[in-house]
């Protein structure tokens, strides 16, 4: 009798742990470049009451008898599937069609990097190319070399940049204050920005982007960020156009990947689950009740 008061606490632990996951995925429904997540089961070990018996030429074969001792969490999945655009017309406002990752960093060094889908990005005063959280958008030249995005001026010629546009690839196109146009570039040697008007693309600056094998294995950090593991495989700093990541679209962001009516359903199915795990537990105590009585 025993074994069917644990079954039902395990399922009510299983069933309260979904109800946490799909309360998260409510409540970032509207978060930018969120990825929802999902709750796995899996039965624990059976009791064995009798083996198999395999057939004879007198007697046919015998199944198993074994009794269930309840579940268990199998896994917490974060589902990356796309989240729905929505057109917002700013320049900075940037979105993914594909699999890859933008690159974020709290160092302009780009130390300690991390990934996200999450592409509401802003110009700080300095002209750093920023996250809302103040994370350096990294970006990255022909070499591979992780660079943070500056669009403030040309510092060959001294003359501030007037505007600025983000092409499919990554690239940035800048206008230069006396009117001239093209892609910006840095040059490693001095450290300094400036408008590559030439063929020579092997400064020019793309936003840095990654793809990993397996972005189920991704650990979320917050800020929906992502950080690699062991799991995940390994996040090359690269442009997207040699990735193969997809291509980028300026003045759209990528919205939240939950879909509200399948997580009411769940959250039914978690709510019912749960009350019929409780019921299988009030159960087993009238019966205990009853055997309790036995003696009076």
């Amino acid at each position: 009798m025993l074994k069917s008061l644990y079954s039902g606490v395990s399922g009510m632990k299983g069933f309260q742990t979904k109800l946490d996951v799909i309360g998260n995925n409510v409540a970032n429904v509207n978060t930018v470049g969120f990825k929802k997540g999902r709750v796995m089961f899996q039965d624990i070990i059976s009791q064995n009451m009798a083996g198999a018996t395999a057939p004879s030429g007198e007697r046919g074969g015998v199944n198993p008898k074994q009794i269930g001792l309840g579940v268990k969490i199998g896994s917490i999945d974060t589902v990356f599937t796309p989240g729905s655009p929505m057109t917002t017309n700013v320049g900075t406002d940037l979105t993914i069609d594909g699999d890859a990752f933008f690159i974020v960093s709290p160092e302009a060094s780009g130390g300690a990097n991390f990934l996200t889908r999450a592409g509401n990005f802003t110009r700080d005063a300095s002209g750093d190319l920023v996250t809302s959280n103040g994370f350096y958008v990294m970006g990255v030249n022909e070499a591979g070399d992780s660079i943070p995005i500056n669009i403030k001026s040309d510092d060959k010629s001294d003359m501030p940049f007037t505007s600025y546009s983000i092409d499919s690839n990554g690239y940035i196109y800048v206008v230069r204050e006396d009117g001239a146009s093209g892609k910006l570039a840095y040059d490693t040697a001095t450290q300094e920005y400036y408008l590559n008007d030439t063929n020579d693309q092997t400064n020019n600056i793309s936003l840095a982007t990654a793809v990993v094998s397996n972005p189920g294995g991704l650990t979320k950090v917050g800020n929906t960020f992502f950080q690699v593991n062991g799991n995940s495989g390994p996040a090359v700093l690269s442009r997207i156009e040699d990735n193969k990541g997809g291509t980028i679209n300026a003045g759209v962001l990528e919205m939240s990947n939950v879909d509200l009516t399948e997580e009411f359903t769940e959250m039914i199915v978690a709510q019912r689950g749960f009350q019929a795990n409780a019921r299988t537990i009030t159960t087993s105590d009238s019966i205990l009740e009853e055997v309790v009585n036995l003696k009076r």
